[in-house]
C-alpha cells in the first residue's frame, strides 16, 4: 500500500473524529428545539453553524496558502508553531470530551434553553461557539497535517473531506434514529490513534522549528536507518503515513515524541477515580435521661 494510501486512512481518521464531535453537537441542539417544541431556533442554529464553519474554513485556508510567499525559515517557524498549537488543541479535547462525553449533552441543552429566553443571536450564539471551538482546532490540526505532507501534496485535504463527509452522514443517522452509537468507545479508540498521530506532529514540528533557527540540534541525530529501512516498504511507508515517522531523527525529535505518547497515553488510559460516597453523618446520640425527663 502506497505511502499516500495510509496518509489518506489517517487524515479520513482525524477527520471523521473531528467532524463527528461538531456533529454530535449540531444533533444535540436541533433535536432539544424539535422536542421542545422551539423550531423558530433552529435557522439561528444553523446561522451560528455556519459561520463557524466558514470561519474554520478561512482560517485553515489562510494557514495553508497564506504563508507558501513566506521565506524558508519564516515558513518553518510558521509551521512548527501551528503544529505545536495543533498538538495542545487535540490533546485539550480528547481529555475533554473523555470527561464530558456522558454530560455534554445535558450542558448543550441548558445553554440553549437559556439562550432561548435571551433572543436569536443568543441562539446563534451557542451553535457558533459549539461548532467552532471544534473548527478552530480542525482548522490548525489540518494545516499541520498539510505541512507535514509537502506542498502540493492534496491527500490530507482528500482525506479530511471524506472524514467529513462520513461524520456528516453518521450525524444525520444519528439524528433520525436509525443508528446508535457507543460514544465512550468510539471516542476512546479514536483518541488513542489522534494521540500517536499528534505526537508525529509534534516531532514534526520540533524539527520545523530547529530548521527555523529557533531550537538547537538539528544535525544531532538520535538514529539514522534511512540506509537501512527502504522508504518503499510497507513498515516505511505505514509509519510515515500514521506518525509522520522519519528515518532520520533528531535527539530532540525522539525525546519529545516518547514523552509527550508516553505521558499523555498513561493519563488517557487511565481508569477514571470513582465517586467517593458522601461522608454520612453520625447518628445523634440521645441522652436517656434527657429523654425519660422529657416524656409525660
Amino acid at each position: 500500500m502506497e505511502r499516500g494510501t495510509w496518509m489518506f486512512v489517517s487524515n479520513a481518521l482525524i477527520g471523521l473524529r473531528e467532524g463527528l464531535e461538531a456533529a454530535l453537537v449540531v444533533v444535540i441542539l436541533l433535536a432539544f428545539l424539535k422536542k421542545t417544541d422551539r423550531t423558530w431556533g433552529i435557522p439561528y442554529v444553523w446561522a451560528g453553524v455556519g459561520t463557524a464553519v466558514a470561519l474554520s474554513v478561512t482560517l485553515g485556508a489562510v494557514l495553508t496558502y497564506g504563508t507558501r510567499q513566506l521565506t524558508f525559515e519564516a515558513q518553518e517557524l510558521v509551521g512548527g508553531i501551528a503544529s505545536i498549537i495543533a498538538v495542545a488543541f487535540v490533546t485539550v479535547m480528547v481529555f475533554w470530551m473523555k470527561s464530558a462525553a456522558r454530560g455534554l449533552s445535558r450542558e448543550l441543552k441548558g445553554q440553549l434553553d437559556k439562550a432561548l429566553d435571551l433572543g436569536p443571536l443568543a441562539v446563534a450564539l451557542v451553535g457558533f461557539l459549539g461548532v467552532g471551538r471544534e473548527g478552530l482546532e480542525t482548522a490548525i490540526f489540518f494545516y499541520a497535517t498539510a505541512q507535514a505532507a509537502g506542498a502540493g501534496n492534496n491527500v490530507p485535504l482528500l482525506g479530511w473531506l471524506v472524514g467529513f463527509a462520513g461524520a456528516i452522514a453518521l450525524g444525520v443517522l444519528i439524528y433520525r434514529g436509525a443508528l446508535r452509537i457507543d460514544l465512550g468507545r468510539f471516542f476512546r479508540y479514536t483518541g488513542i490513534a489522534l494521540i500517536l498521530v499528534a505526537g508525529g506532529i509534534l516531532s514534526y514540528g520540533i524539527h520545523d522549528l530547529q530548521e527555523a533557527g529557533l531550537l538547537p540540534g538539528l544535525s544531532t541525530l538520535a538514529f539514522d536507518v534511512s540506509g537501512v529501512i527502504d522508504p518503499g516498504a510497507w513498515y516505511a511507508v505505514l509509519l510515515k503515513g500514521t506518525l509522520n515517522f522519519t528515518p532520520a531523527t533528531t535527539v530532540l525529535q525522539a525525546i519529545a515524541w516518547v514523552l509527550y505518547v508516553s505521558t499523555v497515553l498513561f493519563f488517557f488510559l487511565r481508569p477514571a477515580r470513582p465517586a467517593s460516597a458522601p461522608a454520612t453523618a453520625p447518628a445523634p446520640t440521645v441522652n436517656p435521661v434527657a429523654t425519660s425527663r422529657s416524656l409525660p
